[in-house]
């Protein structure tokens, strides 16, 4: 029998309803499951039981494992870097270099904390021979994109100060580092609780602050002194130059 095309479609809001909630339920139990577990051991199996949902509605919504842990990653980094925005929406408009730093990683300290699953997820991943399907990769790499670009931001704004150019030569040479730091603290912090990121934080911008003054102060020499016109240049030497009065001038 054949379907006619000239019927208007049957919207079914309250099915669109509950087909949007059962995959955020998917997403949300997905994410702490491989989180605390890791990819592999989150099995469809597992995901169902602990969401109480059919195994074939979760593949209705994600065609298959890899395609879950990518929507996974997209969903928290999504999340994750728009708590970021609204954490660091209103920086100091003043304070020195390492004020500003402490600022910024104290509030990314804040959202670290509050979505841990997410970057202990990533980096368990990068660690891991998931990181080699190409849909799972291209989804790391986006986010190791996305994080250096935060810190980049991030750097250029606490060294404003030394003005755009400077600031963005500075943020070209340690967003990277910075980085770094950062997963390697929270790392750490993952390996004893007891010791709190807040410290290793205040040693990265310390580190951060005095690699950024040796940028800028290396930028600076060798663009030289300033360069003065012609008519200052004679001004200055009128004012260097040795005044002669009475016996003093030379005959």
């Amino acid at each position: 029998m054949e379907l006619s095309h000239d019927r208007a479609p049957v919207d079914h809001p309250a099915g669109n309803r509950r087909g949007r909630r059962s995959r955020a339920e998917i997403l949300e139990a997905a994410s702490r499951l491989m989180a605390e577990r890791g990819y592999a051991a989150t099995t469809i199996s597992v995901l169902s039981a602990r969401t109480g949902l059919p195994k074939s509605a979760i593949y209705h919504h994600f065609h298959s494992k890899s395609g879950l842990l990518s929507a996974v990653m997209a969903h928290g980094a999504y999340d994750f870097y728009r708590a970021m925005e609204q954490a660091q929406a209103t920086p100091p408009a003043g304070g020195s270099t390492r004020e500003r730093l402490g600022w910024f990683l104290r509030r990314t300290e804040e959202v670290f904390m509050a979505k841990a699953d997410f970057l202990r997820l990533h980096l368990m991943l990068l660690m891991s021979a998931e990181a080699t399907d190409a849909e799972v990769s291209s989804m790391i790499e986006q986010v190791r994109r996305d994080g250096r670009a935060h810190f980049h931001r991030m750097i250029a704004e606490a060294f404003v100060a030394e003005g755009p150019e400077i600031a963005q030569a500075i943020a070209d040479e340690l967003d990277y580092f910075g980085m770094a730091g950062f997963d390697g603290a929270f790392i750490a912090w993952q390996a004893d609780r007891s010791r709190g990121l807040t410290d290793q934080l205040a040693q990265l911008a310390d580190a951060l602050a005095a690699m950024g003054a040796q940028i800028a102060a290396t930028r600076r020499d060798a663009a030289g002194p300033p360069q003065s016109s012609p008519r200052s240049s004679r001004a200055a030497a009128a004012r260097s130059a040795p005044t002669y009065r009475g016996s003093d001038r030379l005959s």
